[in-house]
């Protein structure tokens, strides 16, 4: 089973540093996510490479590698060049998990010239994977709403499952995460 995993853009968090302790509830929630779909088969996590919860979701899966050596990723750019307009940092932290991932391709063969790319690009997405994870809350828009509406349009005629992680399953996750965290740190 594969699965495009994606949402929030890392400033729509308003997370501008990955040090921020909100990285660490996302991951430790993707994580979780994950290894609950792994039970139900998934093998191929699908990424765009976007800042934010996809680079966070490609971490997580390079993390649970170690337990999990049979979990494969899949960077797939919407478009040549995606990252070229990035600062010199990003673009390091884009080529070192590009350079991890079990498979990496562009969708689109040209750079960015028009935003058929990206539609196509979620075309692919969708018709290449049987479900999606989605960090997204409608009621608190964001750039993840064109996936979102995407995902709703295509289950219409095809047999696609969303998991869809809101605001209040990260709220719900990070106290439970930094509850543990606390727990630990007394024992």
């Amino acid at each position: 089973m594969r699965i495009w995993l994606t949402g929030y853009r890392s400033y729509e968090l308003n997370i501008f540093k990955d040090s921020d302790p909100k990285v660490e509830v996302i991951k430790n929630t993707l994580k979780e996510c994950l290894i609950q779909q792994m039970a139900d088969g998934l093998d191929w996590v699908l990424v765009g490479g976007q800042l934010g919860i996809e680079q966070w979701g490609l971490e997580a899966v390079t993390e649970l590698k170690n337990d999990y050596p049979e979990l494969k990723s899949a960077l797939m750019q919407p478009y040549q060049e995606f990252e070229k307009n990035w600062r010199a940092d990003k673009q390091s932290k884009f080529q070192a998990l590009k350079a991890a991932v079990s498979f990496s391709a562009s969708v689109s063969q040209t750079p960015y010239n028009n935003p058929q790319q990206l539609r196509n690009w979620q075309n692919f997405m969708l018709t290449h994977t049987e479900g999606a994870l989605l960090v997204y809350d409608p009621e608190y828009e964001g750039k993840a709403k064109y996936a979102y509406s995407a995902i709703k349009k295509f289950q219409e005629t095809h047999d696609y499952t969303l998991t869809l992680v809101d605001m209040d399953w990260l709220e719900t996750s990070a106290r439970d995460f930094f509850e543990r965290k606390n727990e630990n740190d007394l024992q």
